[in-house]
């Protein structure tokens, strides 16, 4: 199946501790979409699964306003609602003062930093932080963030227009152990193409895939925004398959990681950091082109594109509670099934480890 970017919206409308990385509404609220039920784990209430916030709790925080540090990458224009909480006095009204650490490390330095006490928490890709986590990290999930920013694209008028014809095939990949590369293979996987063996990932500079795709080095890339929508849009490529395709149209990407050490000791602060992110994604479905102003000094893109690329991702969508555990879990499944995640690991006891319902 082929989406481009008008599917994609056209899907919405119907339903170190420095430098960056690349990783990935409208005026009202979009409706929800609830998850299928086939393959939900034992132990899963359906009916809250998309318990999403539709109005963060109010601040919880009394007395001396906490002091917490926020991992995020600021390359990236999924975590929009990090600045727009930081701007707009969101983080304020929740009673913290919040220092703002755009980390450019890989996943495991980032996740040793939150676990550490270095940081207090980050915003990062599920399926980017799954692997690490099942190695004890003592960070929690509080909140699914958004969905909607993985992209693969090949040549305009291009045969490697599907899934399917990428069989046999070079894929490029700005980051070998990216939540794109899983991603992918996730979607290979359930179309009977071993994504080990039947394709050949290739790893490029994220600013040189599209060049790589015009020498013929590599027939589809993926990346993500807003470096992906530039390219795209500038090389007029073709969009494969996204993740807001099919059941994924109802699944978040990117999710907030707290440090186990600060729930347990300190509960009512990573509540407000919870509900105050949330806050901010509704906040940014309801404005999305001051959203797009806001994170504007972060990315070299015009203003309207950023605004068209915020749109296009799913912020209304931000599961808690048994929702994002069911979430967290799926995807474990789904790594299991692309050899990524340990055989042994059962999805419903590692999702329940990696979470924490602070809202509750």
């Amino acid at each position: 199946m082929t989406t481009s970017r008008s599917g994609r919206r056209a899907i919405l409308r119907a339903a170190g501790l420095f430098g960056a990385a690349l990783p990935l509404g409208g005026m009202a609220v979009y409706p929800r979409i609830a998850p299928r039920e086939p393959g939900l784990p034992l132990g899963f209430d359906a009916s809250a699964i998309c318990r999403a916030s539709t109005g963060s709790p109010p601040a919880t925080v009394p007395g001396e306003r906490r002091e917490l540090k926020l991992t995020w990458n600021a390359n990236a224009v999924c975590t929009v609602g990090v600045p727009v909480a930081e701007q707009t006095g969101i983080f304020e009204r929740h009673n913290l003062k919040v220092e703002l650490i755009n980390f450019g490390g890989t996943t495991d330095q980032l996740l040793e930093a939150i676990a550490t006490g270095k940081a207090d928490a980050g915003v990062g890709m599920a399926l980017r932080w799954l692997k690490p986590l099942e190695s004890g990290f003592d960070v929690k999930f509080t909140s699914a963030i958004h969905g909607g920013c993985l992209r693969l694209f090949s040549a305009p008028n291009s045969a490697f227009a599907t899934l399917e014809s990428l069989r046999g095939q070079t894929i490029g990949v700005p980051d070998m152990a990216g939540p794109d590369k899983n991603f992918f293979s996730i979607l290979l996987a359930q179309k009977g193409i071993d994504p080990t063996r039947d394709v050949t990932w290739r790893q490029f500079p994220a600013d040189l895939l599209g060049a790589a795709l015009q020498r013929g080095e590599v027939r589809a890339f993926s990346l993500s925004d807003p470096l992906g929508y530039v390219i795209q849009k500038r090389d007029r490529l073709h969009e494969i398959s996204n993740n807001l395709t099919g059941d994924w149209a109802s699944r978040a990407c990117c999710v907030l990681g707290v440090r186990g050490n600060l729930i347990r000791r300190d509960r009512p602060a990573a509540r407000a950091l919870t509900a105050a992110l949330l806050e901010a994604q509704d906040w940014v479905v309801a404005n999305p082109a001051e959203a797009a102003r806001i994170f504007a000094p972060y990315a070299r893109a015009p203003v309207p594109d950023l605004e068209e690329m915020i749109r296009a991702h799913t912020h209304h969508h931000h599961p808690v509670g048994a929702g994002l555990r069911w979430e967290i879990a799926r995807y474990t499944e789904e790594l299991k099934l692309v050899q990524v995640m340990r055989p042994n690991t059962d999805p419903t006891r590692f999702s329940e480890r990696v979470f924490a319902d602070v809202l509750s």
